[in-house]
């Protein structure tokens, strides 16, 4: 028995190639540093990969959730009430989004390595966000899970 299911959620995880390039930044930092010898050849290897491999680790690991009555991408968090409508893009849309249509005061969640995405309104006249961009591999699902929330609410 789940207590408190989400509806939604969601980890933009980085890409599989992301991982072998960790482990070729380690081979790199062997590599410059072989002329000091192999201790310090292994400690670049090890190092060079696991630091590479926290920074992917850590710019894959935002989340988007619907929880209840709100939205939380990343370190965002609104509630369903202050979300309009919500346009699935495609890929070739999601990408004239994220570059020439794109508004400045706009909300990004946005991770290139996922070519789809989905526009919502912000509705509420305190916020000055026109709407949000969450880059996210399953667009119509997220859309259906706000559009339940908002029922619910």
């Amino acid at each position: 028995m789940q207590l408190s299911a989400s509806p939604y959620e969601e980890r933009l995880t980085a890409p599989r190639t992301w991982w072998l390039i960790s482990l070729l930044v380690g081979v790199s930092m062997a590599l410059i540093l072989l002329p000091f010898g192999t201790l310090p050849m292994l400690g670049g290897l090890a190092g060079g990969t696991a630091v590479a491999a926290v920074a992917a680790s850590s710019y894959g690991s935002v989340r988007i959730r619907v929880v209840g009555d709100s939205l939380i991408a990343g370190e965002a968090k609104l509630p369903v009430s202050a979300l309009g409508d919500a346009e699935v893009l495609a890929p070739e849309e999601a990408r004239a989004w994220r570059t020439h249509k794109a508004d400045p005061r706009a909300f990004m969640l946005l991770r290139a390595y996922v070519p789809t995405a989905l526009r919502v309104t912000v509705t509420d006249p305190q916020d000055p966000t026109p709407y949000l961009y969450l880059s996210t591999r399953e667009p119509e699902r997220l859309a259906a899970a706000l559009e339940a929330a908002r029922a619910k609410a």
